[in-house]
């Protein structure tokens, strides 16, 4: 039998007020896709950054090819072969793709960086990625689907035989998946081992080999990925049998009112005249392909960035100032695709990140911060949310990403909001949180709120929306209802393969 080209046995770690990982050990043999799933707060990402490096376990050894390592940082776990693709983004934005790819390992020629030979690496590793990608501008500037590829990418170019990828398709287009795929089974003919975190079912049979469950820490189940069904899968992550996977949505009542309207929004180069409107207790979906502009509709809508021409109202009522300010006072929720960059302040605790957006709320006659005020709204959120955490005090940075999701969705309910505004909300959230994000959308939409919803996940699109806009270069390209919205429709949409 082949040896294990990675062995990790035994694996503990601890957080204030959290175990993390309790006794957790697994083997990754050459060529072979491990796939890691699990509920959010499981350990996933935990355990990986022990293997990279990044964190130091409190307990349990590793060993790559038979012999004992200890990584004391994260170049220690490279050097041994080791790449960790993560699912939040650790690139340098100011610099340029290829600067970011051979980061940490540039060439030299003499005693400076040789730019050349640099250049050269990232495009002939993003040739093989197949993908197109500027390498002139700031990694900044490009789509979030891009910066996921040049991460991909900088794990490549340093031939990593032990590879971690987190959420790798969370950004990805579908065509920009089917390369991934293709990428990996490369890397499996190679005898290169993978561990592949997803929380996507339908990608486990087309690429597991094996698939591990993680739950409250500790290895729950290990088997071949043959022997283990999607509900089989669903019920040992979350310890119990979930619902259908998309609620029944709440019809939308014939006299329901337009709370939001959208006329003629421009601003180049990524909206070109776009208009739709939003009725009370209505979802509306936009979807389309990375880049197409659907991120770019709502963050103009909210006020985040400021379109060059275009009305945006609410209730009737024009927003006189495209800005955040004037958007929350109107009713407006953001919830943004990158919680970590724009929703979040990480170095502040749950409760000032869930009442910063409404301060104003909780100032007492002094004009100071009333904190208990704050600790009582809060605890509210956390028991409707089920957000877990130990208490309202918990630094953002310290909780999971699904939990730090539900922090930024708290953080709008607190408020009197009318229109949500969903920028890839189950981005990166496993099933069991998935199934209460739709819970509350629905929640939302049966008390007469209007809902937007941008989602690169087109089954989501179809199965959690009364109407679907499909985006294409900046513009609404078609409108479907939710019984004439179909995979092949819209798709044939985004991709213009339909007029």
């Amino acid at each position: 039998m082949t040896a294990p080209l990675l062995q990790m046995r035994g694996i503990g770690k601890s957080f204030p007020g959290v175990r993390a990982l309790s006794d957790v050990s697994l083997e990754l043999f050459p060529g072979e896709v491990l796939v890691l799933v699990g509920e959010n707060g499981a350990g996933k990402s935990t355990l990986m950054k022990i293997l990279a490096g990044a964190i130091p376990a409190d307990q349990g050894e590793i060993s790559i090819d038979g012999t004992p390592v200890h990584f004391h940082s994260p170049q220690d776990a490279q050097r041994r072969g080791v790449g960790m693709i993560y699912q939040e983004f650790t690139l340098v934005p100011q610099l340029f793709a290829p600067a970011n790819i051979a980061l940490g390992a540039e060439p030299a020629a003499g005693p400076f960086i040789d730019a050349a030979a640099v250049r050269e690496r990232a495009k002939r590793t993003l040739d093989e990625l197949g993908v197109d990608i500027p390498l002139d501008v700031p990694v900044a500037q490009l789509s979030v689907g891009q910066q996921q590829l040049v991460e991909i990418a900088k794990v490549l170019a340093r031939n990593a035989r032990i590879i971690v990828m987190d959420e790798p398709t969370a950004a990805l287009s579908e065509r920009e998946i089917e390369r991934l795929f293709t990428i990996i089974g490369r890397l499996r003919s190679s005898g290169a081992g993978i561990i592949y975190i997803s929380h996507r079912m339908e990608e486990l049979s087309r690429i597991a080999d094996r698939i591990m469950v993680l739950r409250d820490g500790r290895v729950v189940e290990a088997r071949a990925a043959a022997d283990f069904s999607s509900d089989e899968i669903v019920r040992a992550m979350v310890g119990r049998r979930l619902e259908a996977h998309f609620p029944e949505l709440p019809p939308v009542p014939r006299d329901a009112k337009l709370r939001l309207e959208v006329h003629d929004l421009v601003r180049a180069p990524a909206i070109n005249g776009v208009s739709f409107g939003v009725h009370a207790g209505e979802i509306v979906a936009l979807a389309g392909l990375v880049g197409a502009g659907r991120t770019e509709i709502v963050r103009a809508v909210a006020g985040a960035d400021r379109p060059e021409r275009g009305d945006v109202r609410v209730d009737g009522r024009a927003l006189r100032s495209a800005s955040i300010g004037a958007a929350i006072a109107a009713g407006v929720a953001f919830i943004t695709e990158d919680r970590k960059a724009q929703g979040l302040v990480l170095g502040m605790s749950v409760r000032e990140n869930v009442t910063l957006a409404h301060l104003g709320d909780f100032v007492d006659r002094d004009l100071l911060i009333d904190v208990a005020r704050e600790r009582s709204a809060t605890t509210r959120m956390i028991d409707e949310l089920h957000i877990r955490t130990p208490s309202t005090e918990q630094l953002a940075r310290n909780l999971s990403g699904g939990t730090q999701q539900k922090v930024v969705l708290a953080k709008w309910l607190l408020g009197q909001a009318g229109v949500f505004l969903f920028d890839e909300p189950t981005r990166g959230i496993d099933v069991g949180a998935k199934a209460e994000i739709y819970k509350i959308m629905v929640e939302l939409a049966a008390r007469g709120g209007a809902i937007v919803m941008v989602s690169s996940d087109l089954p989501e699109a179809l199965g959690m929306a009364h109407r679907v806009l499909v985006v294409r270069g900046g513009r609404i390209a078609a409108e479907f209802s939710r019984a004439e919205a179909t995979p092949d429709r819209v798709i044939a949409v985004a991709t213009g393969a339909a007029a």
